[in-house]
């Protein structure tokens, strides 16, 4: 069957054996799409070549290549194979950790958050226990830290949070983390650390290496550019994972094929991650510049994307944007009139910051 010419040509390049990254899929004429945090300049070109070379084996089911992954994920993250899970795990470890003691577990999380792991563990029994943004927009630590009793499950923590795109001082945050992991388990989502500094100094993975009841976990879906290829892991304390292990989670059978070839070519490709860090932090600036121009506040955002105070409903905001061909996230309660927006490709956001500039100039003269 002849292929439709709208269709997205990114697996069909990879077919013809062309080495693309997300910058060639721009169509300026299209709405410019900033809403889900994707990364636009795409998976590293050895990405490309390892899912052309494996694309022979898709009759196979996935064997050696997930402990191959395991071990090289290990040895990134300086821990034992055995405390690594694979997988986009939050759904079913909410449902698991919710079921281990039984109905009325706590888990405690911030919002406006991301809230696949507590709401998975609330349909089983669990209680989600919601604890607001401070002033900044960073995670409360001492309103959190005060929620933490013995009724407590997990602790839930976005870092670099979203949709805010805050990080609490590193220091402080390690600190606090340590401290909460002798009460109960502390669970970091670090999917957009990478985006932001300080990388090393800032992930909780050097809290699980160091024995603490902390898990960590890492998606390929936003700086390594693997959106369609759903794929994360999480590093975890030795007993919780051999225990997640016991009930399914990260067997190797229920892994994407493809995924492991492209997030094995990924891990060795450093020098792309740097260069999308890189790019995504120049546009970065560009974009908190043109909101500080509209005198808009907004959020010191070490992510993907920008974050900020229409002081209009968001929905509004949302609809104005969308007929000026962008695209932008949906509103977040009870942030009503703040709007987040993914940093593109420099043209994208050129075109976005125009929008923005229509939108909010005659309020800010």
């Amino acid at each position: 069957m002849p292929t439709p010419p709208s269709r997205p040509r990114t697996l069909l390049a990879c077919f013809a054996g062309l080495a693309l990254t997300g910058a060639a899929f721009a169509q300026p004429a299209a709405p410019v799409r900033l809403a889900l945090n994707e990364n636009p300049y795409g998976p590293s070109p050895q990405v490309v070549k390892a899912l052309q070379a494996d694309l022979g084996g898709l009759f196979r089911y996935v064997g050696d290549e997930a402990t191959a992954l395991t071990n090289q994920i290990a040895a990134f993250e300086g821990v034992a194979p055995g405390q690594i899970i694979l997988g986009e795990i939050l759904d079913p470890l909410g449902v698991h950790l919710s079921l281990q003691g039984g109905p009325g577990g706590e888990f405690i999380y911030t919002v406006p958050g991301y809230p696949a792991l507590v709401d998975a563990g609330a349909r089983v029994g669990g209680v989600i226990v919601a604890v607001p943004l401070n002033a900044k927009l960073e995670n409360d630590l001492p309103a959190i830290k005060a929620r933490v009793s013995a009724k407590t499950r997990a602790v839930f923590l976005i870092n670099p949070h979203n949709p805010s795109g805050t990080v609490n001082p590193a220091e402080e945050f390690l600190s606090f983390v340590r401290q909460i992991s002798k009460r109960a388990l502390v669970i970091v989502d670090e999917a957009y650390l990478e985006f932001g500094d300080d990388y090393a100094k800032r992930t909780a993975a050097s809290l699980t290496r160091a024995g603490e009841n902390v898990m960590v976990f890492r998606t390929f879906a936003k700086v390594h550019g693997l959106a369609a290829l759903p794929f994360g892991y999480a590093v975890a304390p030795r007993p919780l994972a051999e225990y997640l292990r016991k009930q399914g989670l990260g067997f190797s059978r229920d892994q994407n094929r493809l995924a492991l070839a492209a997030a094995s070519a990924s891990l060795r490709d450093t020098a792309h991650i740097v260069r999308v860090h890189d790019a995504v932090a120049a546009e970065r600036v560009k974009w908190h510049a043109v909101l500080d121009e509209l005198k808009l506040r907004h959020t010191d955002s070490q992510a993907n994307f920008v974050y900020f105070d229409a002081a209009r409903l968001q929905a509004e905001v949302a609809k104005a944007l969308l007929a000026d061909g962008v695209v932008v996230a949906r509103g977040f309660a009870p942030h009503t009139t703040w709007v987040r927006i993914t940093i593109g490709l420099p043209g994208e956001n050129a075109r976005a910051q125009a929008a923005v500039k229509n939108l909010f100039g005659a309020t800010a003269k």
